[in-house]
């Protein structure tokens, strides 16, 4: 078994005195782990971190098999980002989220585009937050989950969707779920349009959405909680007021 693949380093773990086993997310066929000879050399160290670009070549006798990897950097890397502590956090964040919810050797070329569309974007303080909201959609939509934000739920309407039922993930307008809302989740209109823009309290109320799907979706079902690098995440933003 053995393919050639573009893929974003998830995490890494030293092997032995000199190898790392790496969990990379390919463009073509999802997550795979790997053993990485020379992975905690000087050499390689410094390009295994999470969301490091990689092209990957995996072989392995048997598609049971662990199997082994060449990496070639793609780049610069994290290092772009080492000057920005909580923009780190955040690619550390979607890192984790992405390793665990993605089944392994699964293609989900939706969850690689939605991480290579985030990575960038962390360059950018204002606005890489809620970035992050959408590449969690993006996540959920490519698992199956996805929201609809189409149309209101009850009525059909397109107009004045402002709350998502917690249970289906569709959207409610504004006079639909006036009577329940206090069990809705708020819906920022910026997962509504590019243009919405972003006002105080819609990152949160955003991160709130996504979590609370994929907390029960896609974890609760792994028996797993929401990854600790999410919520280290959510305390950094609070902390400097980006929330």
């Amino acid at each position: 078994m053995e393919f050639e693949d573009d893929a974003f380093v998830l995490s890494a773990r030293a092997h032995g005195e000199t190898g790392a086993i790496v969990d990379l997310l390919t463009e073509s066929h999802g997550r795979y782990a790997a053993h990485v000879a020379g992975g905690a050399s000087r050499r390689l160290k410094p390009f295994l971190q999470p969301g490091a670009a990689v092209r990957a070549r995996f072989r392995a006798r048997t598609s049971e098999q662990l199997g082994s990897a060449t990496l070639e950097p793609v780049g610069e890397g994290p290092a772009a980002l080492f000057d920005d502590p909580l923009a780190l956090h955040g690619l550390s964040a979607a890192a984790a989220v992405a390793a665990g919810a993605l089944p392994e050797r699964e293609a989900h070329p939706g969850a690689y585009h939605a991480l290579a569309a985030l990575i960038p974007a962390l360059g950018l303080p204002d606005i890489w937050p809620a970035v992050f909201v959408r590449f969690e959609a993006g996540l959920l939509q490519d698992l199956g989950f996805g929201l609809d934000l189409s149309k209101c739920a009850a009525t059909g309407a397109v107009d004045d969707l402002v709350y998502v039922s917690p249970r289906t993930g569709r959207a409610v307008s504004r006079e639909a779920g006036e009577p329940y809302k206090d069990r809705l989740l708020a819906l920022p209109p910026f997962l509504l349009s590019a243009q919405g823009g972003l006002e105080p309290g819609d990152v949160r109320a955003g991160l709130d959405l996504t979590g609370h799907f994929l907390e029960a979706f896609v974890f609760n079902p792994m028996n797993r909680p929401l990854p600790p690098a999410r919520l280290w995440m959510i305390d950094r933003l609070s902390e400097a007021q980006r929330l």
